[in-house]
């Protein structure tokens, strides 16, 4: 089908070229690390104050990552479930071709990020696994996986956990100088607006052409078998009888009574705060999951035995969050004498050459490249949404379309960025060198895109200025 296909060819170079070239992950980061302290260093900040930043930072993010390595556990505790895991199998047991198969993981993974980016990669990289069992499907591992990724470098900022749309809908999120910038932004005027709508819609189906056209045809395709590795289930543990003390662990009672009790907490929350801003909040959503998979695998040996399975997939993150914690640190905390810091000279300079047409395009470009060096959603809003809604109102954007600049942009990084691949590629076993160019593929076609569209798109909104809650209005 992709034979001599001109979008398979490239991504064949492009693989082959970071499969040589390209490093492990922790090079990458600890080079990330080293330019932007040398950076720091060269507008002024002093030595100490430049290391004094990096450790500080570096276990900023220690709440987070733990929050992502529990998102993996969930996950594959859910997954690995006896009813989960046959209904990933009969997905698996549909596609007839390689590309066919990749195709059906990008869509598989960018319709769940909508709802929720991390319920995206998890599914699609356990899919891609299942897919990978079918000796007869000359499926690309490498493709399917990156593939896999889609949700996180395309489209999940642009869905219900958008961190940026969510902060800017809730008054109760903002400190009182940034609700006086930008008011409170409902959903309406953010991710449900109807050029928000369509872009979702041309991103996720460029996306899936994309992935589908790049898969290698079979000549070309590299299986898991072929680069060696295993995709099989746990093995079912022997039956035996049991001693009087593992009696308990084989027993249905203790997880009914334990998600019993979870249960009535996620209920509570779900009724105070909504269902959808109770499961944007990552501790809700880990443990609804490990509520959910308490019940789907029955036992608590069972349990166990999964969560044991799951843990190696969270090494990367665990070892790697910590350098991209102190990067963020010394991006904005690394000051020279007169009390700069990076992160200002990159917002003089992008916010003081946009105007009212070119805002989407300066904007897009610039929160893509801070992405790169601080490679969180939530994160970077804190450290953009000042600088960049206050622009927006010096120039009469529409506020809430510069949100979206923001949410479209920010996803762009995520293609070559090895942060966020690191729990996929936990899952599927690979490395960043792996897939980063087939990602690399959907970035150069990306960028270009999803500018036009930002700026295209802006022009049929008009400036609506900041609207205030209640309890802020004028008497």
């Amino acid at each position: 089908m992709n034979h001599g296909n001109p979008m398979a060819r490239l991504a064949l170079r492009f693989c082959g070229w970071s499969e040589r070239w390209f490093p492990d992950a922790w090079v990458f980061s600890v080079s990330a690390v080293l330019i932007v302290c040398v950076a720091a260093l060269a507008i002024g900040a002093t030595p100490a104050a430049t290391a004094k930043a990096f450790g500080d930072g570096a276990w900023s993010l220690i709440p987070f990552t733990m929050q992502v390595c529990y998102v993996l556990i969930g996950g594959h505790v859910v997954a690995l479930s006896p009813p989960v895991a046959r209904l990933i199998e009969r997905l698996a047991a549909q596609p007839k071709t390689g590309p066919g198969a990749v195709g059906l993981v990008a869509m598989t993974c960018m319709l769940l990020s909508l709802l929720h980016w991390a319920l995206g990669f998890v599914a699609a990289g356990l899919l891609v696994r299942a897919l990978a069992r079918r000796p007869e499907l000359p499926m690309d591992y490498r493709a399917a996986s990156a593939a896999g990724y889609l949700g996180l470098g395309a489209v999940w900022a642009l869905g219900l956990s958008s961190t940026a749309a969510q902060f800017q809908a809730n008054a109760a999120s903002m400190s009182t100088e940034l609700l006086a910038i930008t008011g409170v932004i409902p959903f309406t005027q953010t991710i449900f607006l109807w050029q928000s709508l369509l872009m979702t819609v041309v991103i996720v189906a460029m996306s899936w052409f994309i992935a589908v056209r790049s898969a290698p045809a079979p000549a070309q395709a590299q299986t898991a078998a072929q680069m060696g590795i295993d995709v099989s289930l746990p093995a079912a543990a022997e039956t035996r009888a049991l001693r009087p003390g593992e009696r308990p662990e084989h027993s249905l009672w203790l997880n009914l009574l334990l998600a019993a009790l979870g249960a009535a907490w996620l209920w509570g929350e779900f009724a105070a705060r909504g269902f959808v801003a109770a499961i944007a909040n990552l501790n809700t959503y880990n443990f609804l999951f490990l509520v959910i998979g308490l019940l789907l695998q029955g036992t608590p040996r069972r349990f166990l035995d999964a969560v044991t399975h799951s843990v190696p997939s969270t090494a990367g993150i665990m070892i790697q969050f910590p350098l991209y914690a102190g990067i963020a640190m010394v991006l904005t905390a690394a000051k020279t004498p007169d009390g700069a810091t990076i992160a200002a000279y990159l917002s003089d300079f992008f916010a003081g050459i946009a105007t009212q047409e070119s805002f989407p395009v300066v904007i897009g470009l610039y929160s893509a490249t801070l992405g790169f060096f601080v490679p969180s959603g939530g994160g970077k809003w804190l450290i953009e949404a000042p600088y960049v809604m206050q622009a927006a109102n010096d120039l009469q954007v529409h506020l809430g379309w510069s949100v979206m600049i923001y949410n479209a942009a920010e996803a762009l990084p995520n293609l070559i960025n090895p942060l966020f691949m690191l729990p996929l590629l936990g899952i599927v076993k690979l490395k960043v060198r792996d897939i980063v160019g087939y990602t690399f593929t959907q970035f150069i076609v990306h960028l270009p895109v999803v500018l036009f569209l930002l700026w295209a798109l802006g022009l049929t909104l008009a400036y609506i200025p900041p609207q205030m809650p209640a309890t802020m209005a004028a008497p």
